[in-house]
């Protein structure tokens, strides 16, 4: 895994706030320090255990190469640009903050890799048209430029984009979607009379597999040894439709998306969370991560990372299960 890709990445937008591009509209978002985890009860729902299921079912997604949950291995780092230097820090200590609660790696350094950049724009497409020329690779796993276009089209208020890597049974990454440099295999055919030329002795085929990744694991259906981890996360807040919203309820919104590969729900949850925060007409939501939320980040850090995803899944409703006292 190339590790450049970080100093380019935060050299690009460092260069797009100072020379405009990002706008001065963010200064509009709300102060209030950001608000301490809700604990919402969840026993007035009618079927909590059903509310549960659905919710994992709705926000989850598997990765495009190993098909698995993915989350953080090293250590978040967070930015934020476009917003005044108190908000900035705000947001970013946030998100330090959720992700030590729930058990998630923090880079505590003052100067460390950039890894998750959150952007407050009034012109978020335009941003994004840019990502998508300069450095399309931070729009997560795409085959080829339309699907590329597609990704890189904004549709909600705030957004995330994800950049995932494989790691395999010897803790090797691969960034997905990044061209690998192939894999040349030697075949040795069998000899004359056992399967292979009429006459002559056994000879050796070079294969060569231009694009394949050689990847180790251990050809298990439960789990085999392979694993999708979170390299780096992209989150663009259309500050022309967040006017007026209380920087702690954004900050708890934005660290939900930035510490799970979080598949945005395009329908109100019967689990109150605060992804229905930007739902309309939607009553189950807060104004701060609720409990089930920080049941659903928990439970994805305790989940066994080489696990299939239907296992992975199944885990993390038990977990949110026991943690929210259902059945108990």
């Amino acid at each position: 895994m190339s590790l450049n890709i970080k100093h380019r990445v935060c050299i690009f937008f460092v260069a797009l706030a100072s020379g405009g591009a990002l706008s001065a509209a963010a200064q509009d978002v709300g102060t209030r320090p950001a608000a301490p985890t809700e604990s919402v009860t969840v026993t007035g729902i009618k079927d909590t255990e059903a509310a549960i299921d659905k919710f994992v079912g709705a926000t989850t997604v598997a990765t495009q190469v190993a098909g698995k949950l993915a989350r953080w291995n090293t250590g978040v780092c967070p930015i934020a640009l476009g917003v005044r230097p108190d908000i900035a820090k705000l947001l970013t200590k946030r998100v330090r903050d959720v992700a030590a609660e729930i058990g998630a790696p923090v880079n505590g350094k003052e100067s460390c890799p950039t890894n998750i950049e959150i952007i407050f724009t009034a012109a978020p497409q335009a941003l994004l048209d840019n990502i998508q020329i300069m450095h399309p690779v931070l729009l997560g796993y795409h085959e080829n430029s339309a699907q590329a276009a597609s990704l890189a089209t904004i549709s909600r208020p705030i957004q995330s984009w994800y950049m995932t890597a494989t790691v395999d049974l010897r803790g090797r990454p691969q960034l997905d979607g990044k061209r690998a440099e192939g894999v040349t295999m030697s075949i040795q055919l069998p000899p004359a009379g056992f399967g292979g030329p009429a006459t002559g002795a056994a000879d050796t085929v070079e294969l060569n597999m231009p694009g394949a990744i050689a990847t180790n694991g251990t050809g298990g259906r439960l789990g085999d040894g392979i694993s999708s981890v979170l390299y780096n996360v992209v989150i663009v807040a259309d500050t022309s439709k967040l006017l007026g919203r209380d920087t702690g309820t954004l900050a708890d919104y934005i660290a939900m998306l930035a510490l799970s590969q979080v598949q945005q729900p395009d329908n109100c949850q019967d689990l109150p969370s605060i992804l229905n925060l930007l739902l309309p007409d939607c009553s189950r939501t807060s104004n701060a991560l609720t409990s089930g939320d920080v049941a659903y980040l928990r439970a994805l850090y305790k989940t066994t990372p080489t696990a299939n995803f239907r296992g992975q899944r199944n885990e993390m409703k038990y977990q949110m299960n026991k943690s929210l006292g259902v059945n108990q």
